[in-house]
């Protein structure tokens, strides 16, 4: 099977991409490597993809309608993964324009191609965040998703919008997967778990916000991994159930689905934080800090769809997701 995997070269990309070609798979990976954080970890990344026979790299937008276009007629790709996106909650207060270029433009050039040059199926990363201002947990795919309270999170559901029209116009096959707080090796710099292990190793003190009661449900990267490509192989159809007078935001009468991706066990930041100090034998300055404009308090992922629907539940406790990333942290940096 050839895939296209657009941010091959980010976390859950890199991730992803490993798994296919794990299994003999053809992937091309799209990237453009952009300087949002260190790109000599993306670099790095993909010099392990491109150790692989049966993976190509191509640098490019999303935005580059002309480019994408020509991939999508060049490649026919029959499974599309997109991953790629600008990302971060704290960044999408400052910097909107980047949210908007790239996940809703970059989003419809990926429906185009995968449209006009037959893809049998898109499945596509939307967030947690677009529960919002919604308190009910656990957060259900079946839920409404009205109140985003970040640019990032609008885009994301703008997303889910875009390709149920798709699926619904040209029945196109989309599938959307709502991750939650996705930690692990080769992760993100911007994110708390790395930034928190960097500033404890440098003697530095370290920020946590919401005065240390925030609960996440971290989700360990292969499972994640695993659970995308798990929704990729299962092609989305119509539902026989849904019914357009008690409309069901998880599917459709078109070929669409939406899959919540968490842990399922919410965890408290400053249990994260314990688990860190444990595994770096050091204990860390904390200096307590108000909520964020664009964060929640909480989240916490109900999965029961995607295990009926896959067979796989994610499960990896936060102890050991986080000494795995310490383990790879020291080795990659050689701390």
């Amino acid at each position: 099977m050839k895939h296209l995997v657009t941010g091959a070269a980010g976390f859950i990309g890199y991730h992803v991409s490993e798994k296919l070609l794990a299994r003999g798979d053809e992937v091309i990976g799209l990237d453009n490597l952009n300087p949002y954080y260190d790109p000599t970890l993306k670099e790095a990344r993909l010099e392990r993809l491109q150790r692989h026979p049966n993976f190509r790299f191509v640098r490019m937008n999303l935005e580059d309608r002309a480019g994408m276009e020509s991939l999508f007629a060049a490649e026919r790709f029959p499974r599309v993964i997109h991953l790629a996106a600008q990302a971060g909650v704290r960044y999408s207060v400052t910097h909107p324009h980047a949210y908007v270029e790239s996940n809703v433009t970059g989003f419809l050039h990926v429906l185009e191609g995968a449209r006009h040059h037959g893809a049998e199926h898109l499945t596509f990363a939307s967030t947690s965040s677009v529960y919002g201002l919604n308190t009910q947990m656990p957060f259900s795919p079946h839920q409404g998703v009205d109140h985003p309270v970040s640019l990032y999170a609008a885009t994301k559901k703008a997303n889910e919008l875009m390709a149920h029209s798709y699926a619904h116009l040209y029945r196109l096959p989309c599938t959307g997967l709502r991750f939650f707080t996705v930690y692990g090796p080769w992760g993100r710099p911007d994110m708390a778990l790395f930034m928190f292990t960097k500033a404890i190793l440098e003697g530095r003190p370290i920020e946590v916000f919401n005065h240390g009661k925030m609960r996440r449900d971290f989700t360990y990267v292969a499972d994640i991994a695993e659970g995308v490509v798990r929704t990729s192989d299962r092609v989305a159809a119509p539902s026989p159930e849904w019914q357009s007078d008690t409309p069901d935001p998880a599917s459709s009468s078109a070929p669409y689905r939406l899959y919540n991706i968490g842990n399922n066990e919410p965890a408290e930041l400053m249990e994260l934080i314990s688990c860190l100090e444990t595994e770096l034998g050091r204990t860390a300055e904390k200096i307590m800090a108000p909520m964020q404009p664009g964060d929640v308090p909480a989240t916490y992922a109900d999965v029961d769809d995607l295990v009926r629907d896959t067979g796989f539940h994610p499960g990896t406790p936060v102890a050991e997701g986080v000494r795995q990333f310490v383990a790879w942290y020291k080795e990659f940096y050689g701390v």
